[in-house]
């Protein structure tokens, strides 16, 4: 995933970028999605000598529609079953993904980064239909979407992503860069001491989004 010259994270687009990315380097994006929102760090350079170049969080509902944020909820922590409800909080859901991302993107297209590569943090990804709760089904179907959501845009910008789980995301960058989870814990500090400068504190959701773009760098 090279970052290519093409002619022509508190918000949706890039925050001030390394003034060191060159058509040379090496970028990768990283995701903490989560429910109506996901963390966003762009990592340059190579696996073995990661940079900070960004944070942002972008917005995955339409926060004028408080009820998109945990789509599948119903009153009292129960889940909608009302269909017509459930399909319009989805287009939503989908459509402020897509716009959120784009803009993301093409603020990156236009400072000369082309993403090729992408991973992404979630809680979770057992099938809804497994589960009895209708609570915890709901959240499930929230994680599903947003999730989805999310790998589709990236999919249109042909951005090859996958898929890390929470409970074991250390243990699969570790194996993946072919070192011990207490070298990936290190880098994964040593970023966050740049990250004040980037916009903000090195968050858990921001560790995460981190850990992720540095799997997709590797």
């Amino acid at each position: 995933m090279e970052v290519c010259s093409k002619p022509g994270m508190a918000s949706d687009g890039p925050r001030d970028l390394q003034n060191t990315v060159t058509k040379s380097q090496t970028a990768a994006l990283g995701f903490r999605v989560k429910s109506g929102w996901a963390a966003v760090v762009l990592l340059t350079g190579t696996a073995r000598s990661p940079q900070l170049s960004d944070i942002g969080r972008i917005e995955l509902c339409d926060p004028r529609r408080p009820e998109t944020r945990q789509p599948y909820h119903a009153a009292m922590g129960k889940l909608e079953t009302d269909s017509r409800k459930l399909n319009q909080r989805e287009r939503i859901v989908r459509t402020m993904s897509q716009q959120s991302l784009t803009k993301l993107l093409k603020a990156y297209e236009q400072k000369e980064i082309r993403i090729r590569r992408a991973a992404l943090v979630v809680g979770s990804q057992i099938d809804p239909a497994e589960i009895a709760n209708p609570h915890i089904r709901a959240h499930a179907l929230e994680g599903q979407l947003f999730r989805s959501a999310v790998e589709q845009t990236l999919e249109d910008y042909d951005i090859c992503t996958d898929i890390l789980l929470e409970s074991d995301a250390y243990p699969s960058v570790a194996a993946r860069l072919k070192q011990s989870s207490d070298d990936v814990t290190r880098t994964i500090q040593d970023l966050g001491r740049s990250a004040p400068a980037k916009g903000g504190p090195w968050r858990a959701e921001q560790k995460l989004a981190a850990l992720a773009a540095l799997f997709a760098l590797g």
